[in-house]
């Protein structure tokens, strides 16, 4: 069962068209994973509508909006619905259908570090950094906290780290308040979002520390 979701600040904003292409990507994504959170998307939606619709009569001369409104519905439509095709990624022999938001993005080269392969999309964000994540059975990211921020929605798999285990829809915030070290028993596939380098903790991975602005 999900646990985690994105806040009802952020899926307000996200409607209003507030948000960077990937944290609106990310949030698209986990309704479309998430039943709960659809229903209540579908309900704040409707509420910014009927509240924009009322402001545009408040502020539309009668006549004319009744005009406008009369020529719209009178606008041929097309009926024929394209039907789209599921996108599916492999990995460890098997498929994952993506969510559609995310399989809409060009995907980069995945780049491999022992059991951890993450691969960029191609979007252009500033800071931020949109991947995909993809930890083989067995494999584990060392204990870091975040310099900024640290978006994951688990796609595929479980892992698990100090606050619990995450199942697929789980929307995961961290920040430079948490300290973690995912890992995972049997893979795990994650779309991420960060907007700067991890800080190592602990042992050899310390070394990435001051190129960590490089690689993030």
């Amino acid at each position: 069962m999900i646990k985690y979701h994105p806040s009802k600040q952020l899926m307000q904003k996200h409607i209003l068209g507030e948000l960077p292409a990937g944290l609106s990507v990310a949030i698209s994504a986990h309704i479309e994973l998430c039943d709960q959170c659809g229903k209540e998307f579908d309900m704040l939606e409707a509420k910014q509508a009927s509240s924009v619709f009322s402001e545009s009569v408040e502020n539309d001369n009668h006549c004319e909006f009744e005009a406008m409104m009369e020529s719209i519905t009178e606008m041929s439509m097309f009926d024929d619905l394209v039907p789209q095709s599921p996108e599916f990624f492999e990995y460890q022999d098997k498929q994952v259908q993506l969510p559609r938001a995310i399989a809409a993005l060009k995907l980069g080269s995945f780049i491999n570090a022992g059991k951890v392969s993450r691969a960029r999309f191609e979007l252009e964000e500033g800071p931020l950094r949109s991947s995909l994540l993809h930890i083989k059975p067995g494999g584990e990211i060392p204990e870091h906290t975040h310099t900024g921020f640290e978006l994951t929605l688990l796609l595929d798999g479980t892992f698990e780290d100090e606050s619990g285990e995450y199942v697929p829809g789980d929307f995961i915030m961290l920040d430079g308040r948490h300290n973690h070290t995912p890992k995972t028993k049997d893979g795990c596939l994650c779309f991420t979002l960060v907007d700067n380098a991890l800080h190592f903790n602990k042992g050899l991975s310390k070394l990435l520390n001051p190129i960590g602005k490089l690689i993030y």
